[in-house]
Formats: structure tokens, C-alpha cells, sequence
């Protein structure tokens, strides 16, 4: 009894000192755990200041989108003036005139202008400026996105689901991943600078990024709102001006677009010239004499300091002419001819049949990274072609224009294309294709709807059996065709993937992840998922293509640190140890002593021999006498 008695009080006493020790190092702990916590906000609140929400004014809703409008059928070309038609029903927009030379040294001057007065603000108050920005437009486009969708659609042809997920979604993750990440990645970034015995204790190395002034991007017509904003989020972050020049054939939309960004602008009291719109009518020439014409003189301004291009080559290669005059930088992305790759070890035909027939028909397969060649090994490839081949036939794709379709019950699968003026071309390609092998499943031709006479509508196509000697498996369709191609093993899927003279992005499927890695490793693109499709892009990974599909990054860090100046600066980390001019080597020389001098610093800077080291910082010490 004694014996549990006093281990049950010694217990206790040793639980008593055991908690004593707990709240004593708790009184400390505990406020220096509040003091420290406290300091690290303070400390990310200034690193970091947080943008608020500001409302402002919507332009005002265009009456063209109403499905009950009715705008005018027949031509009415104006020579100077650019003319808007919906594609997918043919309806006459509006007409704008086509800019000049006058109005491009304008509207870079006046955004010249803006720039300059943007970044005079104090470095806090310029990040606060960019983050309000940014968050106002995030909340508007997500209190707005049937306005936005319907004006994108109206433009471009397209359905209201491929503009939500094509235009809305991707625009609100490049804005949200601007808006926590953009502070960070633009911050100076430390190097480890000078190895040098002498100078690593007291150099330091770090590289600014600074806005380079007024940046151009020349977009293309295909995704109308997100081809505009993803540059003008991007320029703005980066505390640059931009003139954005957009394709004729979107020039409605875009002016409302831009609109809306130079309101939220004005309501965040920043200059709206900060952000300009360019339009012209393409070229007569391309020859050197007619670089007066706008086009042209845009692309060869010396006030732009930096051009994004996204089209097709033959006016990759005009623009970089007219850049090199200027001298100014390009990144070109001329799009691809992605393969989606299927191996042997993957066996859920229905999920992956949805991912193609989504990858390739999404936007009228009018998608730079849409699926251009879908290549199966040979063990799945008959299952799969039989499975697409039935999805087609026993539920084809319906046609037309979901944003003016009254009944609520009529759905719409795909929108028209941009234009008829490439008809001629796919029908040629399949024609091409089939008289070489290829079989025609579905589709193959345009199409004229019964409702939309005048709209652009090509058939959902299926081409089955394509080998790498036909066109069609070397050009970009740029439309909707689905192309299936047999490889025999993994390997050949590699080679067929890498066959074609392009390089933007690729899709892996298999089970196996080592193998999936490998073909990803093999594959000649900038771009690759594994197991998903084209979401590189949506994970704002640097976005860019190898080969004919161009080069240089946009999107992610890399894109935004391409539209800063990388200043390289060097400092004394001591204040008190700075660089002098020893005397041997000062002037006038003693060139034998100098020699002695500067062979043994270098000896004593690099050698990883102690003995060589000591015994040339001894010489140093001497001859600095």
C-alpha cells in the first residue's frame, strides 16, 4: 500500500514539474509565436498588398446578339472600311474602319504615354493598381459570362459551351494565377553570383525585371475574347502598355472587349490608353516597297519593343521581316498538328472516345492544340475506330447556332466555322487522303444548313486509316476532321507523332506511367499531357511550339518574364568591403610587377591546390606593397 502510495505521489509530482516546464516555456512560447506571426503577415501585406473588387460600367449591350435581330444579307463591301458577318448565320454586324498609319503612331504614343505615367507610381501602390485591375475583371467576367459568350459566339461561329470552356474558363485561371503568382515571379531573382575567392563574401548578383514599354500581340480570330485578354493580362501584370492587333475578321468583338477592359481601367483611376485596339485590312503586297501599308508599318514601329504573333506561317515569316527593321523581338506560335497518342495498355474506349470526338470538334476544330491525328497502336485501333464510327453514326453531331435557337430543347453540338474561304482545302485533303487508302467514314464535305443558308458549317468528318504520305497527315486542318492513324507498337506512335513538320503540343494515354513518360520524353512538340488533353495550357505552363510550329514561350512564368527587361545588377553585399584598383595595377604601370600580380590572384581565385592558394595570396601580399 505504502509502495502504490508513493509511486502514485511521485507520478504526480512528476506530472506537476512536467506541466510547470509546459505552461513555463508556454508563456514564452506562445506570445513570441503571436509576435512572430504577426511580423510575417506585416511582412507579406507589404510584400504582397492585396488588390480590392471595383465595379464599372458595362458597355453597352450590343442589340446584334439578340437571336431575334436581324441585320442585313446581302454585301455591302466599302472600299477602306472592314465588314462584320456572323458566320453562323451570315448576318451583317457592322463596318469599321480599316486604321492607318496616322492612327498606329497615335495609338502608340498615347499608350507610350500611359506607361510611363503607370509606373511612375510608387512600387506598392503600382502592385495594389495591378492586382485591383486584374480582380475587377476576374469579377466581372464572372457576374457577365453569358454577355461575354454570346458577343464571342455572335464573331466567331462557335456554341456557347466552347466559348465557356475556350474564351471564360482559361481567361479566369490565367487571370486568378496572375493575381497569386504574378507579385512572386516578378520579383528580383537572387543568383548565386562570382566564385572568385576574393569577390563571393561581399558580391551579389540578382537580375530586375522591368516593363520594356509598349508591347504589341497580333491574335488570331479563333477564341475572340481569350486571344485578346490572355496578352493584356499579361501586360498589364507586368506593368507594360499593349496595342493589340486583332484579326479582321473579329474586329466587333474585339472592339467590346476592349471596351470593357479600358472601363474597369478608367474605375481603377488608371489611364484607359494603356490598352489599345488595332484593326487593318491584310496587306495588297507583301513585297518590301509596300511597307508603308498598315499592316506592315505596324509590325515595323520602332515604339513597339516587343511583338506575340499566333497565326500561320506565311505571315510568320512577313512579320519577322518587318520586326528585323526595328530590330524588335517576336514570339511566334503558328500552331500544330498534335497527335493524341493511345497505347496498348489503355483499354476504356468509351472515356477516351468522348476525349477526341471533344478534342477535335470543340470550336469546329478551329483549336491550335485541338486533336489533329489521333494514333492508336494496333491493338485498340479497330475497337476504337469501330466506337467513334457508331458514336457518328447512331447520334450525329448537330449543326448551327445555339444563340439563336428559340426552343430551349434544340441543342447544338458544333458551331461554323470562321469563314468558306478553306472549303476548297479540306475537301481537296480528304479527297487527297481517300484516293491513297484512307476511308471515309463520316462526313468529308461542307455543309449547306436549312436554317443558316449563309453560315460557314463543315460536317463533322471521320477519316479513318491515314499514313504519313498523305497531305492530310502533314498539314494543319485547322477544322473539323478527325484523322486515325495505326501504329504497330509504342515505338511507331512515337515515329508517326514525330512525322509530321510541326511541334506545338501532344497527348499520351496508357496505363503504364513509366512507359507514358517515355513517349513524352520521344515526342518533338513544347507541349505534352499524360492521360488528359491540352490541360499544359490551362496549368499556365509556358506555351509554345518547336519546328513549323514556331518558337518562344508565352503563358506562365517564362511568358511573363519574356515581356520584361532582365537587367543584370551587381552589388556589395558589405558595405563596409567594396572593390578597389590594388595599386600594382594602377596607373602607370609597372608591367612586370602587374603581371606577378594578376597571375596570382587568379591562381589564388581558382586553384583547388591549398598549397598553390597560400602561396599565391603570400606573392599578392607582397607585391601590393
Amino acid at each position: 500500500m505504502f509502495t502504490d502510495t508513493h509511486t502514485m505521489m511521485v507520478r504526480l509530482n512528476n506530472q506537476y514539474l512536467l506541466n510547470s516546464k509546459d505552461i513555463l516555456s508556454g508563456s514564452i512560447v506562445f506570445p513570441f509565436t503571436i509576435l512572430l506571426g504577426y511580423l510575417m503577415y506585416k511582412w507579406l501585406v507589404y510584400r504582397c498588398p492585396k488588390g480590392r473588387s471595383v465595379k464599372f460600367i458595362t458597355p453597352p449591350i450590343p442589340k446584334q446578339i439578340d437571336s431575334k435581330w436581324v441585320g442585313k444579307q446581302d454585301s455591302i463591301s466599302e472600299p477602306g472600311y472592314i465588314e462584320a458577318r456572323c458566320p453562323a448565320t451570315g448576318r451583317y454586324l457592322d463596318k469599321f474602319r480599316s486604321m492607318n498609319n496616322n492612327d498606329i503612331d497615335n495609338l502608340v504614343h498615347k499608350a507610350e504615354l500611359a506607361e510611363i505615367k503607370f509606373n511612375e507610381l510608387d512600387e506598392k501602390l503600382l502592385w495594389e493598381k495591378k492586382l485591383t485591375i486584374l480582380i475587377s475583371l476576374r469579377d466581372f467576367i464572372l457576374r457577365h459570362q453569358d454577355l461575354i459568350a454570346r458577343i464571342a459566339c455572335r464573331d466567331s461561329g462557335k456554341t456557347m459551351i466552347d466559348a465557356s470552356m475556350g474564351e471564360i474558363l482559361v481567361t479566369l485561371e490565367k487571370l486568378n494565377w496572375c493575381i497569386e503568382n504574378g507579385h512572386k515571379v516578378l520579383q528580383p531573382s537572387k543568383r548565386s553570383g562570382p566564385t572568385n575567392l576574393f569577390m563571393k563574401w561581399y558580391k551579389g548578383a540578382e537580375i530586375r525585371y522591368e516593363p520594356l514599354g509598349v508591347i504589341s500581340s497580333i491574335v488570331s480570330w479563333n477564341y475572340p475574347f481569350h486571344n485578346l485578354m490572355g496578352p493584356i493580362i499579361a501586360s498589364i501584370i507586368t506593368g507594360n502598355a499593349i496595342v493589340v492587333k486583332c484579326s479582321e475578321q473579329v474586329v466587333w468583338s474585339s472592339n467590346y472587349f476592349i471596351t470593357l477592359v479600358r472601363n474597369c481601367l478608367t474605375a481603377c483611376q488608371v489611364d484607359p490608353n494603356l490598352v489599345q485596339l488595332f484593326y487593318c485590312l491584310p496587306p495588297t503586297s507583301q513585297d518590301d516597297p509596300l511597307l508603308i501599308e498598315p499592316a506592315n508599318y505596324f509590325t515595323s514601329h520602332e515604339g513597339i519593343k516587343h511583338i506575340t504573333f499566333i497565326g500561320s506561317q506565311p505571315i510568320a515569316h512577313h512579320i519577322l521581316k518587318c520586326a528585323s527593321k526595328s530590330l524588335t523581338p517576336v514570339v511566334v506560335e503558328l500552331g500544330g498538328k498534335d497527335a493524341f497518342i493511345v497505347l496498348d495498355s489503355y483499354k476504356d474506349y468509351s472515356a477516351i472516345a468522348s476525349i477526341i470526338l471533344r478534342g477535335t470538334f470543340q470550336s469546329a476544330g478551329q483549336n491550335c492544340i485541338g486533336i489533329e491525328r489521333v494514333i492508336v497502336s494496333a491493338k485498340n485501333y479497330d475497337s476504337l475506330v469501330k466506337l467513334i464510327h457508331e458514336r457518328l453514326s447512331k447520334q450525329p453531331l448537330k449543326l448551327g447556332s445555339d444563340i439563336d435557337e428559340e426552343e430551349e430543347t434544340i441543342n447544338v453540338d458544333m458551331g461554323a466555322m470562321i469563314s468558306d474561304n478553306r472549303f476548297n482545302q479540306l475537301e481537296s485533303l480528304i479527297k487527297d487522303a481517300t484516293s491513297k487508302g484512307a476511308r471515309l467514314l463520316a462526313g468529308g464535305s461542307r455543309f449547306k444548313h436549312p436554317k443558316y443558308p449563309n453560315g460557314n458549317y463543315f460536317q463533322p468528318t471521320l477519316l479513318v486509316d491515314v499514313t504519313p504520305d498523305m497531305k492530310i497527315a502533314q498539314n494543319e486542318v485547322f477544322g473539323p476532321i478527325l484523322v486515325m492513324m495505326k501504329a504497330e507498337s509504342t515505338v511507331d506512335c512515337i515515329k508517326l507523332a514525330n512525322s509530321a513538320p510541326f511541334g506545338l503540343g501532344g497527348s499520351v494515354f496508357g496505363k503504364d506511367i513509366k512507359e507514358c513518360n517515355y513517349v513524352a520524353n520521344k515526342l518533338k512538340t513544347g507541349n505534352v499531357a499524360i492521360n488528359d488533353f491540352a490541360t499544359f495550357y490551362v496549368c499556365q505552363l509556358p506555351f509554345g511550339g518547336i519546328n513549323g510550329s514556331g518558337y518562344g514561350k508565352f503563358g506562365g512564368e517564362e511568358g511573363l518574364l519574356g515581356l520584361c527587361n532582365a537587367k543584370s545588377v551587381c552589388y556589395d553585399k558589405l558595405p563596409f568591403v567594396s572593390t578597389q584598383i590594388p595599386k600594382p595595377l594602377d596607373y602607370p604601370l609597372n608591367n612586370e610587377t602587374a603581371w606577378r600580380f594578376v597571375t596570382s590572384f587568379i591562381t589564388a581565385s581558382y586553384t583547388k591546390s591549398w598549397l598553390e592558394r597560400i602561396n599565391s595570396i603570400w606573392t599578392l601580399s607582397k607585391e601590393s606593397k
